[in-house]
């Protein structure tokens, strides 16, 4: 016989499935010798983190449905332990699972400053606002003290290059003794995501971001001091959260945000699994009818990835919710994330090191 998973404090995941990429898959089973040790004697799953040098920091995309072309992750894998996060499955290339490793098992690229500043000297470089945090959050836990992001924020700001950030942790609040000369400049804009102001569905959903209450205080911090932030209600995740959206665009405004967003869940590859295993361990009542309203969003499947739709859904549930977030944020008097124009033009090439120096 083998134990059901258990849910584990201060982390999203409960078990640790093999990648899709793996050859070999583990199956446990349980001699009856493991009665004997308590749950509270069982060691937690704790946070390694390693350094990785990166070839490139720069990614490019051209989905149809993403605003930006350019972004930036100063990290594999993410603390905050999001069981919803579109990103785990990404672990697999690294031979790790998307489950307990994602969260626990983290790369940190500690050159990412220097590398980013020979990409931004190539002769060829086109300017265009680049995206941090668009895989995993730049401000979680361990940037505290490994500031790989703080780093890549300097480089951008010495050579007065237009950025946005998405976050959910307070942690932002650190740089902005960089943010602030960058937003008079419109070079940065902040994305807070807050999906619910549920703290106790929040310690489950995201175990390691701030409290929702803490990331709408970061808005006003941010806005107060002149920095352009939006948040971001995401993911809207049905009869789960979706009963927040308004809750969270009225307080986001009185905060001070000038756009937001939304996205709903998405379950791409293996976080099929881990969604619906987390739901059985925190919410088995409902959890049937959660994943009934998602495949509705999806065309009948757990998840479709076509890009006219995967950001919003479709069918009746989808439409409801488009239409409950347009009317509250015409009530708040919100634009639209991508309404604000970033500077391109005030962009100063870097110059590559150079073992002769500077004449000039």
């Amino acid at each position: 016989m083998v134990h059901p998973p258990r849910p584990l404090k201060g982390r999203g995941a409960a078990s640790n499935p093999e990648g899709r990429f793996e050859t070999i898959r583990h199956h446990a089973e349980d001699d009856g010798w493991q009665h004997a040790v308590l749950d509270e004697d069982q060691p937690r799953p704790r946070t390694e983190v390693t350094e990785e040098c990166a070839r490139s920091v720069i990614t490019h995309n051209d989905s149809p449905d993403i605003r930006f072309t350019q972004a930036l992750n100063p990290y594999r894998g993410c603390e905050h332990g999001c069981i919803y996060c579109f990103a785990r499955p990404s672990h697999s290339y690294l031979n790790l699972s998307p489950g307990l490793d994602f969260e626990t098992k983290l790369r940190a690229k500690t050159n990412l400053a220097e590398v980013l500043r020979a990409d931004l000297a190539k002769p060829n470089y086109i300017v265009s606002p680049i995206n941090i945090g668009s895989n995993t959050d730049p401000y979680q836990p361990i940037e505290k003290r490994w500031r790989i992001t703080r780093a890549a924020l300097e480089v951008l700001a010495e050579c007065h290059h237009p950025c946005t950030i998405v976050t959910k942790n307070a942690l932002v609040e650190r740089d902005l003794d960089i943010l602030v000369p960058m937003a008079r400049e419109r070079l940065v804009q902040v994305f807070v995501s807050v999906n619910s102001l549920d703290n106790h569905l929040a310690a489950k959903l995201e175990p390691r971001a701030s409290a929702p209450h803490r990331r709408i205080k970061a808005v006003r911090m941010l806005a107060d001091a002149g920095v352009p932030v939006g948040v971001l209600v995401a993911p809207i995740i049905p009869a789960l959260n979706d009963r927040d959206m308004e809750a969270v665009l009225e307080q986001a405004a009185d905060a001070g945000a000038s756009c937001a967003g939304y996205t709903v869940l998405r379950l791409p590859h293996e976080l099929k699994a881990l969604f619906r295993e987390w739901l059985a361990l925190h919410a088995p009542q409902r959890a049937a009818h959660v994943m009934s309203l998602v495949q509705q969003m999806n065309g009948g499947r757990d998840y479709d990835s076509n890009f006219a739709t995967r950001m919003r859904g479709q069918g009746v549930f989808a439409e409801l919710l488009r239409r409950r977030f347009e009317l509250a944020c015409r009530r708040h008097g919100f634009g639209r994330a991508r309404d604000l124009r970033l500077e391109t033009s005030r962009f100063i090439p870097l110059r590559k090191p150079s073992p002769q120096g500077e004449l000039f």
